[in-house]
């Protein structure tokens, strides 16, 4: 340091202009026109260019790992029969619906056991006998809250459960 030079004490919010310099003292004057010394380890240099060259290196963020429990996507049940068997045509209605209806409850199963907190099924809006035997079910369950999807439930093809 020298005269002339701006310095900042360290841990203060003071500055100023160095008049003299004695050794490891350093003495300089403040905006206001004030008078202070203090040792040379106290005080940096207040220069702009010494800070202008430097390179900013950015570090990429960690990923935050998510458990696949708990993803925000819901689990969707199909319960259409084609999705469900390889050849839909050969079984009759009462084959159909017990199929559906096993399926429903290896699912719900699944979700407990996995700790899923919901599940979206699908059983479309057909004839309303699949309807029925999905509300009897979710109905016979403890332990969830289910609702129709769609605004308008005479409607909906779909129903919503949530686990507790």
């Amino acid at each position: 340091m020298k005269i002339g030079d701006t310095v900042s004490v360290v841990d203060e919010d003071l500055s100023g202009v160095v008049t003299s310099v004695k050794g490891d003292i350093v003495v300089f004057k403040d905006e206001y026109g004030f008078t202070h010394q203090y040792s040379k380890e106290k005080l940096v240099p207040k220069n702009a260019d010494l800070y202008e060259n430097i390179r900013i290196v950015r570090k990429a963020e960690p990923k935050k790992i998510i458990s696949k429990k708990h993803q925000k996507n819901h689990l969707v049940l199909d319960l259409h029969f084609h999705n469900l068997v390889k050849n839909p045509n050969d079984y009759d209605s009462f084959e159909r619906l017990f199929i559906q209806k096993e399926r429903l409850i290896e699912v719900l199963e699944f979700c407990r056991k996995n700790n899923l907190k919901r599940l979206e099924i699908v059983h479309g809006i057909g004839d309303g006998t699949l309807q029925r035997m999905v509300r009897d079910v979710l109905e016979s369950q403890v332990n969830i809250d289910f609702y129709n999807k769609e605004i308008l439930h005479h409607q909906s093809g779909a129903v919503m459960v949530e686990f507790h």
